[in-house]
């Protein structure tokens, strides 16, 4: 008898996924004894309604389709679980995934999760919301929501969108007046952004932007002080030679958690700050409130 595993598919995710898809995906489980019960969502709510579905039932697997926000999403009810989570990289990056040597070819995909193992990884967390790679304040927010507007508004391809976004927020270069409580030390920094990772992440080299690892049980912080526009490029440069961690207008620390503090929260007790988390924005009340929950969610990977 065939094991039923819930499969909830971001329907929107990539060219989008219709019957035809459902049938496809059906077929490629029931090759590894599985029934695909399978949701196909059409919002980040009817997701996290499809997981909690699943656990209220008894199931001890569950699989996700999407890119990182949808992953993100089912993880948020998984995280400090016991079930096993099953991931199929259906985006556009595929963060995650990729971190966790998780194959990007969807039949591969599916035998990993019918053969692989399970491992504990860690869920950064910030005022209650997860990430699973990563968390950042300032220009990418910004980006991010210019982006939305113009896909939304004039129709734009999503790259094309994230484009003009980023020359936009270039040519505003806003800055943040930050306080950092870290390992019981305080930095005031003005940047023009910061950027949380769940565990440590390659800044240096070819492969900048991956992690060796999701296991350690630490956020890193990245954050420059005070770069012009030239400055930033010299930063990426430096990245890209390997020099970044000798420059000493780019701080890199390393904690279990974290408080982070605007200019307006410092002074009036409170304030409101557009932060990204796995790509999506939301609006949260500073100071920001960092932790690492260490092994709280358990994934499928190849063996």
């Amino acid at each position: 008898m065939a094991t039923v595993v819930p499969v909830i598919v971001n329907a929107g995710a990539g060219l989008g996924y219709c019957g035809e898809f459902s049938q496809r995906l059906l077929a490629r489980f029931a090759v590894h004894g599985y029934l695909a019960d399978i949701t196909l969502a059409q919002s980040g709510e009817q997701m996290i309604a499809a997981a909690k579905a699943a656990v209220a039932s008894g199931a001890r697997l569950v699989v996700a389709g999407g890119g990182d926000g949808t992953i993100n999403a089912v993880a948020s009810v998984l995280a400090g679980t016991d079930v096993a989570y099953g991931v199929l990289p259906l985006g556009t990056l595929n963060h995650f995934a990729k971190d966790l040597n998780i194959p990007l070819d969807l039949d591969q995909a599916i035998a990993t999760i019918a053969t692989g193992g399970h491992v504990r990884v860690d869920v950064g967390e910030v005022n209650g919301r997860i990430f699973l790679n990563n968390s950042s304040l300032g220009l990418y927010p910004d980006i991010v929501r210019d982006r939305e507007k113009q896909q939304s508004r004039l129709g734009r391809g999503k790259w094309l969108a994230f484009a003009w976004a980023a020359l936009a927020a270039l040519r505003r270069y806003p800055f943040l007046n930050v306080r950092l409580s870290v390992n019981g030390e305080e930095h005031a920094r003005r940047t023009p952004f910061v950027f949380i990772g769940n565990n440590e992440y390659r800044m240096q080299g070819l492969n900048i932007g991956a992690r060796e690892r999701i296991d350690s049980g630490m956020l890193s912080l990245y954050v420059a002080q005070r770069p012009s526009r030239l400055g930033l490029v010299r930063l990426a440069w430096h990245a890209l030679t390997g020099t970044l961690a000798q420059q000493r207008d780019f701080d890199v620390l390393l904690a279990t958690e974290l408080e982070i503090g605007t200019r307006k929260s410092l002074k009036h007790g409170n304030a409101r700050i557009h932060v990204a988390t796995d790509g999506e924005v939301t609006v949260m009340q500073a100071p920001l409130s960092y932790r690492m929950r260490a092994g709280a969610l358990t994934v499928v990977v190849p063996k």
